[in-house]
């Protein structure tokens, strides 16, 4: 017998097919609870309920990265300690804080 799914929409610009099954892996956008899947990577968990990653240090226009497969570094994010990831290719683990605006001073 094949697991369920479900669609959940957030209002992000993904939206979810999961299983129901799957567990759910907490996170914070902005200071703000939110929930990921088993198996996200930063860019899907963010993506699922925001319109954008991060906004850009040099203008402050929204992105939400563009080759998704690791190639351009459009979608790096910076978590609330400073660090810097690639969304797009590190897998989502519980806990994990991320702010969408990198402060000008971030050495970008």
């Amino acid at each position: 017998m094949s697991a369920q799914t479900q669609t959940s929409h957030s209002g992000g610009q993904f939206h979810r097919r999961y299983r129901q099954d799957e567990k759910p892996i907490g996170f914070s956008l902005n200071g703000v609870a939110q929930v990921g899947r088993l198996g996200d990577t930063v860019l899907t968990a963010i993506m699922a309920v925001s319109s954008h990653v991060r906004q850009t240090e040099f203008t402050g226009e929204n992105r939400a990265g563009f080759c998704l497969i690791g190639a351009c570094q459009d979608c790096y994010v910076m978590t609330e300690e400073g660090q810097r990831l690639r969304a797009c290719t590190t897998p989502l683990q519980e806990g994990m804080r991320f702010v969408t605006a990198i402060p000008v001073d971030a050495g970008v």
